[in-house]
Order: structure tokens, then C-alpha cells, then sequence
């Protein structure tokens, strides 16, 4: 399994301890050192069932500045792609990924029915 994070980031490190707390194993992976590819987020987006809007940070200060939130609607799922896997920053965290999972954000109770 796969944790991908911003160290800094409060809910990564919230993530993080959780994960530790209960003795998850998992393999972590710096989200702006490494930022993910376009073929690892639309395979993830895919896997994920989710909209693809989830996967873009909407409370980042690059996302806001970028003036995202009018332009997403306008762009296709590939160019959105593309996007996110430009700057890690754009990108929603923390993520754990494996095989069959993804999920985006750090929910205690989705994660506590996901992972446990």
C-alpha cells in the first residue's frame, strides 16, 4: 500500500499516526518529491469511483490562484489529468492506494471501514 502526502500537510500527518496507530503497513511516498503521473491518477481516478473534482486539492492556495474552480468545468477529464500531474500541490492528500483501493482525503471512519 501506498500513502502519498505532503509531510507538512496537518491531515497527512493526522493520516499518518492513524496508519501507525493501527500497524498499517505501507510504503510513503513525498506527493511533490514524486508527484503522481498522469497514468497513475487516471488509473487511480478510475479504480477510485469517485468524481475527479475529489482529486484536486480545492483548498490549496495553487488551486485558488489558478482560479480552478471556474475553469475545471470547462476542461476535460484528460486535460484535468494532465493537470494534476503537474504539481503535486494540486492534488488532494493524503491518498492510500493499493491494489484494489483508492481513497482520496482523510476520513477516519471511511478509512477505519476500508483499511482495517
Amino acid at each position: 500500500m501506498e500513502f502519498i502526502c505532503y509531510p507538512k500537510c496537518s491531515t497527512c500527518q493526522k493520516a499518518k499516526k492513524w496508519l501507525d496507530e493501527n500497524k498499517i503497513v505501507y510504503t510513503e511516498r513525498h506527493i511533490v518529491e514524486a508527484n503522481p503521473s498522469a497514468e497513475e491518477l487516471k488509473m487511480w481516478y478510475k479504480r477510485s469511483g469517485l468524481p475527479l473534482k475529489k482529486f484536486f486539492n480545492t483548498s490549496g492556495r495553487l488551486y485558488k490562484e489558478m482560479k480552478l474552480k471556474d475553469k475545471l468545468s470547462e476542461m476535460s477529464e484528460e486535460e484535468q489529468i494532465k493537470l494534476l500531474a503537474t504539481n503535486g500541490m494540486l492534488v488532494k492528500r493524503p491518498l492510500v492506494v493499493d491494489e484494489d483501493k483508492v481513497l482520496v482525503g482523510f476520513k477516519e471512519t471511511e478509512w477505519k471501514e476500508k483499511l482495517i
